[in-house]
């Protein structure tokens, strides 16, 4: 059973490499970790700094070449192990998760599920990462392309997602032959530290799979970009934090992947099924209370439908519960802090003061959380049309023609996900085509698979995470030509 004092006393064994042991973190510093249903102290763990995460660097450094060197079966059984140790302590890791994060239990559990998709996937991928050989201009020489991991990878994973996201970023690396030093967010270190646990137990040799747990990011980032050992640098969370890490890493020319901050647009024309659109949207909108990257933003409805969309709409959303993620029938938990709710506060605030209608919703229940809201009659002019709300707050936009709706979705600094409705075949294609985003929902609201490539265009990110792409992002290519054969 992985509850919270078996994790603490993970952290006292020597797993983390020298970075905790017997007595404790090689630092003297603690960081406390809160539920953000009720501020209870869940946790209060070592505040590492510079000094652990070089240590871990160097740990993975020299484990670097012996990973790589082993055969893909060997990586892939000892993924395959990890990926049966998560789906055997599903309910003891959806408990940590929802504790930690405050989403309700049964969407914890559909994460971990998630996670475990990812691990499932890259065991499997590991023994399919194939080169290719090449036609000689002569007959003296043969040509050819092998493909090697890159080497020791740096992660920085987001608080929203926390288990699936150290597991879409750690198994392609670990498959490939990369070794890894992870820093999850602050906010939610359990769930990762929990996975940690569960992959020593998996087999990964010392090295393999390093943690560095730390209240603040921004030194740590800064010595995984510095570091030469550190050959490449993937991170999820903010655009803005996203510029800092790429400036970091342009000095050495370092391997960067980044999935960044996304403002959805979801749309839905005339000849949209409606009630289908109107359950898209909430599983687009008020998943994880509104705290994903992919979730609908802007929601854009054509005129001929609009009034049937907003009162549907506003209707399914009156009936989702809030509360304690632990609660039966709990369909929107907490925000993670003060700071999300205020900005949630000034969305709503900002749009009724400008003319928006409130058609549910609107105001913080008690503590962190806030209900699930549906504004209507909004424009670009307020803040919910054009800035990431991160909450659980769907802002309609009136549209009349689908080259009017396409000028507006695309315009935005950002590109990761878009969702549309329609049902005619000819603006499916002329709409998805058109969007400017990395991934298109069409007459769905969730589209993420471990089979399918994740990531956006313009600022919301470089590279790719899930399907083989994904491994792609963790190899180099070398060609080889071979003379005097």
């Amino acid at each position: 059973m992985i509850f919270t004092e078996t994790l603490i006393a993970h952290v006292k064994e020597p797993h983390l490499l020298g970075l905790v042991g017997a007595a404790g973190a090689a630092t003297t510093k603690t960081f406390d970790v809160h539920n953000p249903s009720n501020g209870a102290l869940l946790a209060t763990l070592p505040d590492m700094g510079v000094a652990e995460t070089r240590t871990a660097i160097d740990a993975a450094y020299a484990a670097q070449f012996p990973w790589a060197e082993r055969p893909a079966g060997d990586r892939s059984a000892i993924l395959r192990r990890w990926h049966d140790l998560v789906i055997a302590h599903l309910d003891d890791l959806s408990a940590i998760l929802t504790a930690e994060m405050g989403k309700p239990l049964p969407e914890s559990r559909s994460e971990l599920q998630h996670a475990a998709a990812y691990i499932e996937w890259y065991a499997e991928e590991a023994k399919r990462i194939y080169g290719e050989t090449i036609p000689a201009p002569s007959t003296d020489r043969r040509m050819l392309v092998i493909k090697q991991p890159v080497g020791v990878v740096g992660t920085i994973t987001p608080w929203n997602f926390p288990a699936s996201m150290v597991a879409r970023k750690i198994s392609p690396a670990l498959a490939v032959g990369c070794t890894v030093i992870l820093k999850p967010a602050e906010q939610t270190p359990l769930i990762a530290l929990a996975m940690h646990a569960l992959a020593i137990r998996a087999g990964f040799p010392k090295g393999v799979f390093n943690l560095i747990l730390a209240s603040q990011g921004d030194a740590i980032g800064r010595e995984l970009c510095a570091n030469p050992r550190v050959r490449k640098i993937s991170f999820t969370g903010s655009t803005e934090v996203g510029r800092i890490l790429m400036r970091q890493c342009s000095d050495q020319i370092k391997k960067i992947s980044l999935e960044l901050g996304g403002s959805a647009p979801f749309i839905v024309f005339d000849d949209a099924d409606i009630d289908a659109a109107v359950d898209g949207a909430i599983q687009a909108k008020y998943r994880n209370a509104g705290q994903t990257c992919t979730s609908a933003n802007r929601i854009y409805v054509q005129s001929g439908v609009h009034d049937e969309f907003a009162r549907k709409l506003a209707a399914q959303v009156g009936k989702l519960s809030v509360g304690d993620g632990f609660s039966s029938g709990v369909a929107i938990g907490p925000l993670i802090d003060d700071r999300a709710i205020e900005k949630v506060e000034a969305h709503v605030n900002d749009a009724t003061a400008k003319g928006a209608l409130l058609l549910c919703g609107g105001k913080r229940v008690s503590g962190a959380f806030f209900e699930p809201t549906v504004l209507s009659n909004v424009d670009k002019s307020m803040l919910v049309a054009c800035d990431e709300t991160f909450g659980p707050v769907a802002p309609i936009i009136r549209f009349e023609t689908m080259e009017d709706v396409i000028l507006q979705a695309n315009d935005t600094i950002y590109g990761l996900a878009a969702y549309f409705y329609a049902t005619e075949l000819k603006k499916v294609w002329r709409v998805a085509e058109a969007l400017e985003y990395g991934m298109i929902g069409i007459n769905t609201g969730r589209m993420s698979s471990e089979a399918a490539p994740f990531g956006g265009l313009k600022q919301s990110g470089i590279g790719r995470e899930g399907s083989r792409h994904g491994a792609e992002d963790y190899l180099e290519m070398k060609y080889l030509c071979m003379g005097n054969i």
